[in-house]
Parts: structure tokens; C-alpha cells; sequence
């Protein structure tokens, strides 16, 4: 009961699901077959593929009136939910006659055989309604979606200019009740959850081709699609149907993919970062010894590419010469000055984004230095590489991005030399433009130098300061000498090592005196001793009589 109650079910479903696809897809049949209008009984048969040649058209009969028009449509056969196949219905209408006894109907696409069948009237049917217009359908042709099928029309037995000729092309497989039922438009649905910071995608599928497993990648969308090594295989027999897919940057043709384990099946993808254009501006690369800056787009996208230079109210002003339309190769521009200030600017559609490689400093060609010392200023000018510089003397409105340049010459410049730049005693209020000369691409700086210092002359002492100095274009290297600085903690070295010096001199004397006065003493000591133990007789002496008196008397030396 249990199981006939389950077939039951499911055979319901397949039911309510069929009848809810024709109401809004594709007209469904039960089985191909060939009909005729009421009352005209026909038979169908596989007809021969080299016919007989046409004959002569009889004097009764009217080339345009004996077939009138051919109408094609795709109908759809179904054995179950998820097979489901699709035909080709052929409909014409012709005037019946004595000389007509039917019809053939050829169809052929390309790389495949010309199939005819042949649809035969009969002559009791013929007399009866002869004169008569009517209709033949059949539907016994299969096609697959998108097939490209032209279609034949010719009386039996065949008329010379008595022909119908059409061509049809059958529906794709983006249709809903194609992509339902169909297998071969069977993908899957996909849907997904985005983890960036893990850079992972959760991809769950549902739909998916009864009895196959299922493949999943993720792949970057280009003419085909180039898989990224991200791959996941879901068993059939799993009861969720999931993976996670890791990636390592959202780009906007980075896309899920998703197929049945079947022969030519078809694929889905979905496109997580399709609006993430601004993720494709990266990867710019210079090459230092050809002076080449190189960009390759990760992804196909419809941009324009430009140089510009980066002011400092941010606004990036566009190179001439320098726009180029981005493809899918390698995009270069040659002969570019590393400069801070130069910048790539990417525009699509309304949008644009500038990206500044050179901004880090790093491969930063040339700058301009200013010093101050003793009372006088000068602005040189240091390169790293050996070029030519324009340099020229510019006046700036306030409030103004533009310096109107009112000398200029060009300069020379060696490798790791400093050269002065020579204003000829301009040296306050005033505004400097410098470019270089020898690259296709160069930004054009402009440094400003405000009000002189008054305090600031040859006669005060030779005290090295710092010019006051704008740079609205970039930052200046300021070069401050310490040269009074080290003197002076030199000389405090000095003081201190002599009167250390001279410290540890009296020191030292110190403890020599001290260890003389003791070797003295010493000596002394000594010689009272000896004179106490064995006392030696100049002439008369008086040695003491200790045998006779108890007493100790002391000796008297008596002389002569």
C-alpha cells in the first residue's frame, strides 16, 4: 500500500508539474503522429530519399493555390519529470484534388541526413473533398534545442513549382520548461554565500540532473571559461548538496560553474563579482630599464586607459597622447617618467578610478633640492639617472592650479650629480617649473618659494637654515648641514678626556708618594730592632749586669 501510494504521489506531481509547464511553456504531446482535417483519412510513411524527378504541372491545377502556407512550432514529448523530449510540428494547408493524392515532407539541418516522409490521402477521401482546402500536421520530427532545421513541402506525386520551403530554429535552453524538463538543458541551480575573510564561496545546488553527480569550479569567464583549480565533485547519493570553493580575488569574471556528469552536458555559472569592476586596476608593473609601464587586464572589460598627472586639489589631469582603448592584451606605455605625480587613470562607462604606481617614492627618477646656508639660497637640481630637464621660471596666480611660465631653457643633467639650477638671483616669490625632456610621458612639477627671511643675510654668522618653500606638486628634499653641531660635541669630548687625563695623573702620584713614606717606616723598624738584639761597642761601653740585678738598667754609652 505504501509504495502504491508513493507512486501514487509522485505520479501526481509529474502531472501537476506537466500541466503547469504547458500552461506556460511548451505544448505537450503523448505520442508523435500524423493528422489530417476532419473527415480526411491519411497514413504517414518514411518516404524515399532520391525521388523520382518532378513532373509537369496539370492544366487544372494553379501553382500558388495548391499549398498554401507551412507553419512550424516545437512541441514536447515527456516519459517522465526529467524526460522530456522535444519535436518538430509541421503544419500546411493545401487545396485537395483529383492530381494531388498527398504530400511529402523533408526536413535536414546542418551535418546531418535529409529524412522525408511521404503522407498519402485516400482516393475515396480525394473524391469527397476534392476542391477543398485542407490541413496536415505532423509532429514524429525530433530536434534538439537550438537546432537550425529547414523544411521541405512537395505534392504527391511531385509538381515542378509545387514547393514549400522553410527554415526554423528551435528554442535554446534558456527557457524555464526547457531548463526543468529537458536533459539536455538540465544544469542545476546554483546559489551561494560570499565569506570574504576567508575568501571562501558556499555553493549550494538544487534541480540537478536525476542519477548523476555533479561537477563544481570556479573558473575566469573569458571566450571559454579557465579554471582556477577550485573544484568540488557532489555524489549523487549525498543528501546535501553543497561545497565551499576558495578564491584569492574577487575579480568581476570569476564565476561558479556547475555541469552533470554526462556526455556534451551543458553548464551554469554564476558570476558572484560581476560588479566589481574596480578590482581589475591592479597589477601595474615598470619596467626601469626600458622605461615601459605595463598593465594586463585580469579580466575582458570595455575601459579606456590614460595618463595623467595627480594636482593637489586631487584632480587628475589627463596626458595628450597617452589614452588607450583596454583589451584583452597587454597594454603599454613606453618611454614614462616614474614620477609620483604620474598616475593611470581606467574609465568605463560613467565610472573611472586612478591608480598612482609611483606614489611610494621608490623609483623616483629625479627631484628638486633647495639649501640655505650662509644667507643664500640655492635650488639644484639631483638626478638619478643621466637626462634633460626643462626648467622655467613661472608666475602664480592665487587661488590657481595654473603657473604661466615666463622664461624657460633646458638642462642637462649627469647621473647622481647635483646641478644648480642657476635662477639668477630670483630667489623669493617666485615659482620654478621643471619637465623632463627625453620620455614620451613626464609629469611637469612646480615649486613655489614664499617671502624671503629677513633675518636671514651674509652679514650675520654662518648659521645654515632651511628655505621656506611650497611644493604644491610634491615634497621637497631639504639638505641641513650639521657641521657646528659635531664641532661643538667634539670640543666637549676633548675638555672631558683631559680632565680625566689629568685626574688620573695626580692619582697616580698620590699612591707613589704614599708607598715611598711606607718603605721608610719599614726601614726604621728595622734598625731599632737590630740594635735591641745585638748592640755593638764603639770604645767604652757599659753592658748591663743582668746576673746581679734584677732590675733592668739601661746601657750608657760612655765615651772617650
Amino acid at each position: 500500500m505504501i509504495l502504491w501510494a508513493a507512486l501514487l504521489m509522485a505520479h501526481s506531481c509529474w502531472a501537476l508539474d506537466g500541466a503547469a509547464a504547458g500552461s506556460t511553456g511548451l505544448e505537450r504531446i503523448e505520442k508523435c503522429s500524423t493528422q489530417c482535417s476532419q473527415k480526411l483519412r491519411c497514413k504517414s510513411k518514411p518516404d524515399h530519399l532520391f525521388r523520382p524527378p518532378c513532373q509537369n504541372l496539370p492544366e487544372a491545377l494553379n501553382t500558388s493555390s495548391s499549398l498554401h502556407n507551412i507553419s512550424l512550432s516545437t512541441v514536447m514529448r515527456c516519459e517522465g519529470r526529467q524526460k522530456c523530449s522535444l519535436h518538430l510540428q509541421i503544419k500546411t494547408v493545401l487545396q485537395l484534388s483529383e492530381s494531388i493524392h498527398g504530400v511529402s515532407i523533408c526536413t535536414t539541418s546542418p551535418g546531418t541526413i535529409t529524412t522525408c516522409q511521404s503522407v498519402r490521402f485516400t482516393k475515396a477521401s480525394r473524391e469527397r473533398m476534392n476542391g477543398l482546402k485542407v490541413e496536415v500536421v505532423n509532429d514524429c520530427t525530433p530536434v534538439y534545442p537550438s537546432q537550425q532545421v529547414q523544411v521541405t513541402v512537395e505534392t504527391v506525386p511531385s509538381y515542378c513549382g509545387v514547393t514549400l520551403t522553410d527554415v526554423y530554429q528551435a528554442p535554446d535552453c534558456s527557457g524555464e520548461d526547457l531548463r526543468r524538463h529537458v536533459p539536455e538543458c538540465i544544469t542545476g541551480r546554483l546559489s551561494y554565500t560570499v565569506n570574504p575573510e576567508k575568501k571562501e564561496l558556499s555553493v549550494s545546488v538544487s534541480e540537478m540532473l536525476d542519477g548523476h553527480n555533479y561537477h563544481l569550479r570556479l573558473c575566469h569567464k573569458n571566450l571559454i571559461c579557465f579554471g582556477t583549480g577550485a573544484n568540488a565533485l557532489i555524489k549523487k547519493e549525498e543528501p546535501i548538496k553543497a561545497a565551499t570553493l576558495r578564491y584569492s580575488q574577487p575579480l568581476p569574471c570569476l564565476c561558479i560553474e556547475g555541469w552533470s556528469t554526462v556526455m556534451d552536458a551543458p553548464r551554469v555559472q554564476v558570476c558572484p563579482f560581476s560588479e566589481r569592476v574596480e578590482e581589475l586596476w591592479t597589477g601595474i608593473t615598470f619596467d626601469p630599464l626600458e622605461e615601459n609601464l605595463i598593465w594586463k587586464p585580469a579580466c575582458p572589460v570595455t575601459a579606456v586607459a590614460s595618463l595623467c598627472q595627480k594636482r593637489d586639489d586631487r584632480v587628475c589631469v589627463d596626458l595628450p597622447g597617452s589614452p588607450q582603448n583596454v583589451s584583452r592584451e597587454k597594454m603599454v606605455f613606453s618611454e614614462v617618467d616614474p614620477h609620483p605625480d604620474l598616475c593611470v587613470k581606467f574609465t568605463s562607462g560613467s565610472r573611472s578610478w586612478t591608480r598612482c604606481p609611483f606614489a611610494d617614492r621608490r623609483l623616483q627618477a629625479w627631484e628638486v633640492v633647495v639649501m640655505a646656508a650662509e644667507g643664500q639660497r640655492k635650488v639644484n637640481l639631483l638626478s638619478q639617472i643621466t637626462a634633460t630637464f626643462s626648467v622655467g621660471l613661472c608666475v602664480k596666480p592665487a587661488a590657481s592650479h595654473e603657473c604661466h611660465v615666463t622664461e624657460t631653457h633646458s638642462l642637462q643633467v649627469e647621473k647622481h650629480k647635483a646641478v644648480d639650477l642657476n635662477l639668477g638671483g630670483k630667489m623669493c616669490n617666485f615659482c620654478v617649473q621643471v619637465k623632463r625632456l627625453d620620455v614620451k610621458f613626464a609629469a611637469t612639477t612646480t615649486d613655489c618659494f614664499e617671502q624671503c627671511d629677513t633675518r636671514l643675510s651674509t652679514d650675520e654668522s654662518p648659521d645654515v637654515r632651511p628655505a621656506v618653500a611650497r611644493r604644491p606638486a610634491g615634497n621637497l628634499t631639504w639638505v641641513i648641514p650639521a657641521t657646528i653641531c659635531l664641532a661643538g660635541v667634539i670640543g666637549v669630548t676633548l675638555v672631558l678626556h683631559l680632565l680625566l687625563t689629568v685626574r688620573q695623573k695626580r692619582k697616580q702620584k698620590e699612591n707613589r708618594v704614599r708607598s715611598s713614606r711606607k718603605k721608610i717606616d719599614c726601614a726604621l723598624d728595622c734598625v731599632v730592632s737590630g740594635l735591641k738584639t745585638q748592640p755593638i761597642v764603639h770604645g767604652k761601653v757599659l753592658l748591663p749586669d743582668s746576673t746581679q740585678s734584677e732590675n733592668t738598667e739601661k746601657a750608657n754609652l760612655i765615651s772617650n
